[in-house]
């Protein structure tokens, strides 16, 4: 009886604490926010603690005074997030940041025909900023009055050939945005299979920040994918 009594208490013991254990695991939170693109093609994942940007202060970044009619069609055509590690996330943070955090933004852009026909690599790469361009257009680009981005330095160009049909490019690359410090932008660019639509991750965060968070930022821009959906 004693035996049996003891038997009983350590199986009840054992019970509580795989209880607590997942109360406990429960209260941590995940690690990671998962994101899936408007196309369900295109996913990636952020730390958890990094809040997401308000959509229309976004939009207001990415295509401009949303009034006209060219900005309109653009965003009509595209699906944006943003993800933000400052604690009070903005989209002005997206070329340039306020203090030293990352900024992750995404995009999904459904291509015209007439786009369909002209993309290649070099469009992927000049997706976000002007990337792949000969020496003497980025010296008038820099030359003209306001252009706000100085200093271009490629650190990594790769192709990219994960399989499905989809194609991409992987460009890493230093810039000075407005006369700040250095910032480095880690760009991710897929077309996909069919060519009708191209999905990019840029991760951006200062020079500085991103040799300190390499492993980090790695894993997010690793974690971006674009999967064919079976037709």
């Amino acid at each position: 009886m004693g035996r049996a009594r003891v038997g009983s208490r350590l199986v009840t013991t054992a019970t509580a604490i795989a209880v607590l254990a997942a109360v406990l695991a429960g209260c941590a939170g995940a690690e990671f926010t998962y994101v899936m693109g408007s196309d369900g093609q295109s996913y990636f994942k952020v730390p958890a603690s990094w809040r997401k940007v308000d959509q229309k202060a976004l939009d207001r970044e990415v295509f401009g005074d949303l009034s006209s009619a060219t900005a309109q069609a653009r965003k009509q055509l595209s699906w944006t997030v943003g993800y933000d590690g400052f604690r009070e996330p903005s989209a002005d943070h997206l070329l340039g940041g306020k203090g030293d955090e990352p900024f992750v933004f995404a995009m999904v852009s459904t291509l015209t025909e007439t786009q369909r026909d002209a993309v290649s690599l070099d469009t992927l790469r000049n997706t976000v900023l002007p990337v792949a361009v000969d020496d003497e257009t980025r010296e008038k680009l820099e030359d003209t009055s306001g252009y706000p981005y100085k200093g271009f330095e490629l650190l990594k160009d790769e192709v990219l050939q994960p399989g499905d049909g989809v194609r991409g490019v992987h460009v890493v690359y230093n810039l000075k945005v407005l006369g700040g410090p250095v910032q480095t932008f880690d760009q991710t660019t897929y077309l996909a299979a069919d060519g009708t639509r191209v999905s990019v991750l840029l991760i951006r965060c200062s020079a500085t920040c991103y040799r300190a968070r390499a492993g980090e930022l790695d894993r997010i821009a690793q974690s971006f994918k674009v999967k064919r959906v079976p037709g």
